[in-house]
Parts: C-alpha cells; sequence; structure tokens
C-alpha cells in the first residue's frame, strides 16, 4: 500500500508531503495506481520547481518506493500562494485515486 502523509502548520497550509510504499495492485510495470500516484506527485514537484522558480527539499528512497519533499515558507506571499495551490490540486488528485483505489493507497494529514 501507498501511504502519503500531509503535514500542513497551523493555518492549514502544506508544507511537506511524504509517500511511501508500493501499491501492489498490479506488476510492475502495470501497476496504475503506482503510476498515477508517482505521476501526480512527480508532476507537482516538478511544477514548483519550474513555475514558482523553488526548489523544495527532496529525498527520494532508491527502490523509488519513498519521496519526501519539504517546501521553503520563506518566499514571497505570491510565490507561497502558487505553490499552495499547486499542492492542493495534488491532493485532490492523490485523494481521486483513493477514492477509486483505496485498498491501495491511503492519504493521512498531520
Amino acid at each position: 500500500m501507498i501511504k502519503v502523509t500531509i503535514t500542513r502548520n497551523d493555518n492549514n497550509k502544506i508544507t511537506a508531503f511524504e509517500m511511501s510504499g508500493h501499491a501492489d495492485f498490479a506488476k510492475k510495470g502495470q501497476d496504475i495506481v503506482c503510476a498515477g500516484a508517482s505521476a501526480v506527485s512527480f508532476g507537482t514537484v516538478n511544477a514548483i520547481i519550474v513555475l514558482c522558480d523553488t526548489m523544495p527539499e527532496i529525498e527520494q528512497g532508491s527502490d523509488g518506493g519513498y519521496l519526501r519533499c519539504v517546501f521553503p515558507t520563506n518566499v514571497d506571499s505570491s510565490t507561497f500562494e502558487k505553490i499552495q495551490l499547486l499542492l492542493e490540486g495534488m491532493v485532490v488528485s492523490l485523494e481521486t485515486i483513493e477514492r477509486d483505489y483505496g485498498k491501495y493507497i491511503k492519504i493521512y494529514t498531520k
């Protein structure tokens, strides 16, 4: 199972996320849950880097089953809001996958 943990601050803003595990929906190369979750998360991180000119702190596991990203909070307010919009879009997309494939992916908020 893929476990996604979204970390929010006291103002309910996303400061980090962590994904770990494997969906095990299908064999490697055919696992649409894994592919979907990976595409959404990596796409979001890449969009933040390119569109917001902001580099998060990124930690990846060597087997592809781990991703942790921490986002800087010391950016101007306009950039911060763009980052938040992209991250909230990621959460909506991951929740859509969870709704249809909840046996294989679970989202937690802390």
